[in-house]
């Protein structure tokens, strides 16, 4: 379930457009003297698929008022992101990104393959704009632990540029 957002800002519309999806609704239940009191947690991720991506968690008494306070804190989160480097529609080499007990493995892919992942893996990859990439979860499948790892994992990307400007050779 993706949403296209807009920012208010100055310049072209299409270069603030942010897309959003939903990656997880809980409903937890806090015991009181008249029964049970139900609130909800959603987890989004928020992306400009053009390598900025960021993720929400929000919490609230109703569904569609959590998931609007986590886009919202998604949103501020990718103003302040890295750009991930994207090689075409893969990445450019591969990598392992660990966060908690999840362990997700990110390789490249030949055009056409699409993006092979499971759920909070695949929604982080698509508002990345990732199109073609092979993913395998080892560990934990705690989708807040799993969107987590892979963006440890997106973070750890460089291209071909930024390694020989840190060894200090020309390409």
């Amino acid at each position: 379930m993706a949403r296209e957002r807009r920012d208010r800002g100055e310049g072209d519309s299409r270069d603030n457009a942010l897309v959003d999806f939903v990656v997880k609704i809980r409903r937890s239940a806090c015991v009181v003297k008249g029964g049970r009191r139900f609130s909800f947690n959603a987890l989004v991720v928020v992306g400009d698929r053009r390598g900025k991506v960021s993720y929400g968690y929000g919490k609230a008494n109703e569904v569609p008022p959590a998931v609007e306070k986590a886009i919202k804190e998604g949103e501020g989160n990718v103003q302040r992101s890295k750009k991930i480097a994207v090689r075409g529609s893969t990445i450019p080499h591969r990598v392992i990104g660990k966060y908690g007990a999840s362990k997700v493995i990110l390789v490249p892919a030949g055009p056409g393959t699409g993006v092979k992942a499971g759920p909070g893996v695949r929604e982080v990859l698509q508002a990345c704009g990732i199109t073609n990439i092979l993913t395998k979860v080892h560990g934990s499948t705690n989708p807040l632990n799993l969107v987590k790892a892979t963006l440890a994992g997106l973070t750890q990307l460089r291209t071909k540029e930024d390694v020989a400007q840190l060894r200090g050779v020309q390409l």
